[in-house]
């Protein structure tokens, strides 16, 4: 019999946790006539992005710095983004390209081009099939819609499965996930049938800590414990991706919005809280009915993460290793404010109760952050301190712990002046407010 503890990931799902960062964009006939959930009986006609440009949303994409692309092949409307044979709902009733064209198609090869892992989201609810109600007639209709998807458009880094509208409605997940798993066993399959990564539980983008990617320790959602039991088949290893829109509340372009979208403080708090916490950020840039993203959502994400890179591309010390006590020493005291740990979980979640100390210029040993979890990351924010010793002690663990990485980083982000330290004891007058307020001293990452 299994147990929690031997809970490992798959290599497939070591390489997205890897990935931490994608791009969500939410397009379809929804961007043409103002909803968030359509019926299914807006007419096809009124798909018509005049300038769309798939290399546009992937120029944004790398140029921000995701590494993934999730695209809405059909949301709950039922209108599909490709020329799929099962439905006349489709872009080829569209005046788009005169019916000639096809989104997922471009979207996929821009991504290829780019280098960006390219994903789809198939909508399990379709409020315009008249076949929906007849579970039977139904389930072929889709599986003959996802196999088209998965056969059509090059490898795809994950398949998501939204469970909206889908309360209380049975379909054949067995031959949904033996689809997936046949012509896209790279995949993950997002919180559904036999997912292999799950929902965090909110769209907040941002992930409870601690957050474990053990499937007997995850939550379903933010408020349960159940992904055993709530879908039992699901392996022993499942981590999570946060999903959030940059323009708050709405998912689809709506025009008129920009005001909607979050502010850059926001914005690297979400980062802190996702990320951060181990998980996977997966944050939505919605094209304009012009088929763009639009400049202010595409400059959002690009200062957002430009300043994140700012923070992490160049850490002052670094030490990896195996152990309960993980020491790092120099010759020459360094600067940091950012800890970032992460456990070698190719072996599992090891780590559960850590204490990060720095040694002083006295030589007494100050505790600068604690905590359970480390998996996938952990990022650690205190007031600034300079030392030449920093330790990494593990207090309780499942077996050996095994450190990737520890990395510190002199970020000048914390706001807590007069209480940082330096070597000697003495304070520092820190006056730089840059930070976001859940990444300040005493803040829960």
């Amino acid at each position: 019999m299994t147990t929690d503890s031997q809970a490992r990931p798959s290599k497939a799902q070591l390489a997205w946790q890897d990935l931490e960062l994608g791009m969500f964009c939410h397009f379809g006939i929804n961007t043409f006539t103002g909803n968030e959930w359509g019926d299914g009986t807006d007419a096809p006609g009124r798909f018509n992005p005049t300038h769309f440009d798939a290399n546009q949303w992937v120029s944004v994409a790398k140029r921000a710095g995701f590494r993934y692309l999730i695209l809405t092949a059909k949301h709950h409307d039922g209108f599909c983004l490709w020329p799929t044979r099962t439905t006349d709902y489709s872009v080829r009733s569209s005046p788009w390209r005169d019916g000639q064209g096809d989104v997922v198609r471009e979207v996929s090869d821009a991504c290829q081009a780019a280098g960006i892992a390219f994903g789809l989201y198939l909508s399990p609810w379709d409020r315009h099939e008249s076949c929906y109600p007849d579970q039977s007639a139904y389930d072929d209709f889709y599986a003959e819609q996802l196999t088209e998807l998965l056969t059509q458009y090059g490898p795809l880094v994950e398949v998501w499965f939204d469970g909206a509208g889908s309360e209380g409605r049975a379909y054949d997940w067995e031959r949904i996930m033996s689809l997936t798993e046949r012509y896209q066993p790279g995949a993950m399959r997002f919180n559904m049938g036999v997912p292999t990564i799950r929902w965090v539980g909110n769209e907040d983008g941002v992930a409870p800590y601690p957050c474990w990617n053990r499937a007997a320790s995850a939550r379903t959602s933010m408020f349960t414990n159940d992904m055993l039991t709530w879908l039992p088949r699901t392996p022993l290893w499942v981590p999570a991706e946060c999903d959030v829109p940059i323009r708050r509340t709405t998912w689809f372009w709506h025009p008129e919005e920009a005001y909607k979208i979050r502010p850059h403080e926001e914005l690297l708090d979400i980062y802190y809280r996702s990320v951060g916490h181990g998980c996977n950020l997966l944050m939505n840039l919605a094209p304009d009915d012009r088929g763009l993203i639009p400049d202010a959502d595409a400059d959002a994400a690009i200062r957002m993460l430009d300043d994140v890179h700012a923070r992490f591309a160049n850490p002052v010390a670094e030490t990896a290793g195996e152990g309960e006590l993980l020491l790092w020493h120099a010759p020459k005291p360094a600067t940091f404010d950012h800890a970032v740990l992460m456990e070698q979980i190719e072996e599992g979640e090891r780590v559960r109760k850590y204490v990060l100390e720095a040694r002083l210029g006295d030589g007494a040993w100050t505790e600068l952050a604690c905590g359970s979890a480390i998996g996938h990351k952990r990022i650690d924010v205190f007031p600034s301190v300079t030392a030449d010793q920093v330790r990494l002690a593990v207090r309780e663990s499942e077996g050996m712990p095994l450190i990737r990485s520890l990395r510190l980083y002199n970020t000048g982000a914390v706001s807590d002046a007069g209480s940082a330290i330096n070597l000697d004891g003495t304070a520092v007058d820190n006056t730089n407010d840059a930070i976001p307020l859940a990444g300040k001293p005493g803040a829960s990452l």
